[in-house]
């Protein structure tokens, strides 16, 4: 445990203000890397300390769940063992939490299951059918303005008034009123219901806020920009009583307005709370002054924001580079060049010093291909999650299943995996008759007399249920582990792959699954089965996106709040980034620039911006027109945009330049050379450093770690730009820098 002036002396002057500033309303803008999680955790402890108030009486609401187990952390170092009674969660944890306590008030039992997307999707398409509609023009927008009606407060009545000049307001009320009363039926919640119907039972029982109000003396809100309106009619009403509402964020990181964020909530903070007071942190620890001057430079261009200029005492730092590429393959082998080259520079870096930022999930393809040609570990992060894997989702629908019996898109899940004889027909009549009686799947299998389902499916079906039963009361009398490795066994779930290379991968990740129960245990002690599942369905894909020695692909949206030596922001095109559906709107254009502000601010030292002359999209090649951001941080990058260099002398065109007063400190500093040379030049790189160029022509046989075997039929450049085209066998032709790429000539 620290003192308050150990605690105070960590803080610069305008971080100390905040701080100290523990009553009434108080909002701090942040901007990037300007050390906000410092300012929030050591506020938290000078009330603790300085204020002698009780951890019980703190609410700190974070948006990841790395962030809220890294506030934790710190927290303990400052006050110990008290933190275990404060609150110190997403807002999503938070609401669970009080759900699982209330929500019978409001009709649910305690045991409610949380629908993700996939399971979202899964019941609207099932309503859509059942309602005659039309699947392929509805889905979509059901999906979007259910999410949209729920974030904004509305109900399926207050949804049809409040969209009466949409065209297809009619459809989606039914298509929302029968998606309600199906996971009200299943006893089941989706995301964007944990904070709605916490919002509705503040209203409709308002001493269960005022107990949550009289708690909470003091409420600090991290990321404030990204709050929606749910979100912050909550943090009002649990501020109604003291009053004291601590909020941090920056306006200029707002980037989710797409899934109904509004920045109002930190424009307007202070037209809401006439009394706040407002500080601002802009001094960055984070980047160099080359990368900040090129941030402030684009964002500065936006209206819609809280004027404030970043500045640091870092060195000015290496240029920061910009490259075109002929296509997206091109784009792609120069980023994979350029992390070769940086890491046989500078021993100090390793993969996981580098990521690679885009506006879209599908840029991903062409980063891949060239990773695995030139042997370099990555990962994709934005896109398929662990726990979104068909057999991770099977196994868990039978925890939810035993966890709350009324699930019935766990049942279906469950009685699909492994297959047992009961087809979809019999599964279609049996939830027909469900509904129809007002009942769950699992209840309506205790009387199907009155149906036509055949006696032999009856039995099938009284069977499964009778399983089902038994597996319930293995978990009342057993650990999380222990009863999913029964289910496991006495399912034999694990039979169901026949041990080809794919299915080799599913039963490691059941493994894993298993792995990650036992792990829950040890670090939460006596845990429940709704524990468990409550940790899994609130994780996030960026809770562990740090982790492992690896190449960071990622979209923009998924990183914001992360930080690496090394960055590569990529598919700067018009189209891409900024979006096309944003053209023609001011609002969402600033939104698109307040992502590019994200993604470059993501840089500790170095940063790279690329973009393609030409793109595969949509069934064809396009031209590709340079994003306006570039032009806007044209000035501040310091040089002219290149040109796509279509040069069989050097595979990338580009100006000469110096940075060895990059400012990097011993082991990263002196990076100068000519542009071209810089590219693909310097000390022998990890992969391949021996490799003879002079010995690779049309017809020798070569080698690749991943390929496998195959035969040079093209030679292009020399030296340490010899790149040369191999085809192997059941790959195709892959072109590859013989400098670089994991290969070797067969003798």
């Amino acid at each position: 445990m620290k003192n308050i002036q150990e605690l105070l002396s960590k803080l610069n002057e305008e971080q100390v203000k905040p701080v100290l500033d523990t009553e009434g309303a108080v909002l701090v803008i942040a901007g990037a890397g300007s050390g906000k999680t410092r300012v929030l955790t050591s506020r938290i402890a000078y009330l603790v300390l300085e204020k002698k108030v009780s951890p019980s009486n703190i609410l700190a609401i974070t948006f990841t769940n790395k962030a809220a187990g890294e506030m934790k952390e710190r927290l303990k170092a400052f006050i110990g063992d008290g933190v275990s009674s404060m609150w110190v969660s997403t807002i999503h944890s938070m609401c669970v939490r009080i759900l699982r306590s209330d929500i019978s008030k409001i009709g649910y039992d305690k045991d409610f299951t949380i629908y993700d997307d996939t399971d979202r999707e899964k019941v609207i398409k099932r309503v859509i059918d059942l309602l005659g509609y039309d699947k392929d023009k509805l889905l979509k927008p059901a999906k979007n303005f259910i999410s949209t009606a729920k974030n904004e407060c509305l109900t399926p009545e207050l949804f049809s008034i409040a969209y009466a000049d949409f065209k297809l307001v009619d459809e989606i009320t039914t298509i929302y009123t029968a998606y309600e009363d199906e996971l009200k039926r299943s006893n089941a919640l989706d995301f964007d219901d944990l904070l709605l119907k916490t919002y509705i039972l503040f209203r409709d029982c308002p001493e269960v806020a005022d107990y949550y109000s009289e708690k909470f003396n003091y409420i600090h809100i991290d990321e404030f920009q990204d709050t929606n309106k749910v979100q912050m009619l909550l943090a009002e009403r649990l501020a109604i009583k003291h009053r004291n509402i601590f909020v941090v964020g920056d306006d200029d990181q707002s980037i989710y307005g797409w899934r109904g964020a509004k920045i109002e909530n930190i424009l307007e903070f202070d037209a809401l709370y006439k009394d706040a007071k407002i500080y601002k942190l802009e001094r960055n620890y984070r980047s160099t002054k080359k990368i900040l001057n090129l941030a402030n430079a684009i964002i500065a261009n936006n209206k819609g924001r809280r004027e404030k200029t970043l500045w640091t005492d870092n060195g000015e730092g290496a240029r920061v580079e910009t490259f075109v590429g002929n296509d997206e393959n091109n784009e792609a082998d120069y980023v994979a060049i350029q992390i070769k080259n940086l890491m046989s520079r500078y021993p100090d870096y390793d993969y996981k010093d580098f990521a690679v930022f885009m506006r879209l999930n599908a840029l991903t393809r062409a980063f891949e291909q060239e990773f695995t040609k030139y042997g370099i570990p990555y990962r994709v992060f934005g896109g398929f999650r662990f726990f979104e894997r068909k057999e991770i989702k099977d196994l868990l629908a039978y925890l939810k299943v035993i966890n709350n019996p009324k699930d019935d898109e766990s049942f279906l899940r469950c009685v699909a995996s492994p297959k047992r004889g009961i087809g979809d027909k019999t599964l279609s009549e049996l939830r027909e008759y469900a509904v129809s009686k007002g009942l769950s799947i699992r209840e309506a299998i205790s009387d199907l007399s009155f149906t036509t389902i055949s006696p032999s499916a009856r039995v099938k079906l009284a069977n499964f249920n009778a399983l089902l039963d038994s597996f319930k009361d293995f978990s009342d009398n057993n650990k999380v582990s222990e009863t999913l490795k029964h289910v496991i066994e006495a399912t034999g779930f694990n039979d169901q792959f026949t041990q080809d290379d794919e299915d080799e991968s599913k039963l490691m990740n059941v493994g894993e699954l298993l792995n990650s129960a036992e792990q829950f245990e040890k670090d939460n002690g006596i845990v429940t089965l709704s524990d468990y599942l409550n940790s899994v369905t609130l994780s996030s894909d960026t809770d562990d996106i740090e982790s492992g020695n690896v190449v960071t692909l990622a979209t923009i949206h998924s990183v914001k709040g992360l930080e690496f030596p090394c960055v590569f922001v990529v598919g700067l095109d018009e189209k891409i980034l900024p979006i096309s559906r944003s053209f023609g709107v001011d609002e969402d254009i600033e939104e698109e620039r307040r992502l590019m502000y994200v993604a470059v601010t993501r840089a500790r030292e170095r940063l790279y911006l690329t973009r393609a002359s030409s793109r595969y999209m949509y069934g064809s090649r396009e031209f590709m027109a340079p994003s306006r951001f570039l032009k806007e941080g044209a000035e501040a990058l310091g040089y002219a945009q290149p040109k796509p260099s279509y040069s069989s002398e050097s595979r990338y065109g580009g100006l000469p330049y110096n940075d060895s007063d990059n400012g990097l400190g011993a082991g990263r500093s002196g990076y100068s050379s000519a542009y071209a040379k810089s590219m693909l030049g310097g000390n022998k790189p990890k992969a391949n450093a021996n490799a003879n160029t002079s010995a690779y022509k049309s017809g020798v046989k070569v080698k690749h770690v991943r390929f496998g075997e195959g035969t040079v039929i093209m030679v292009k450049g020399s030296a340490d730009n010899l790149v040369v085209d191999v085809a192997f066998k059941g790959v195709g032709v892959k072109s590859l820098s013989v400098k670089y790429a994991p290969m070797e000539i067969i003798k």
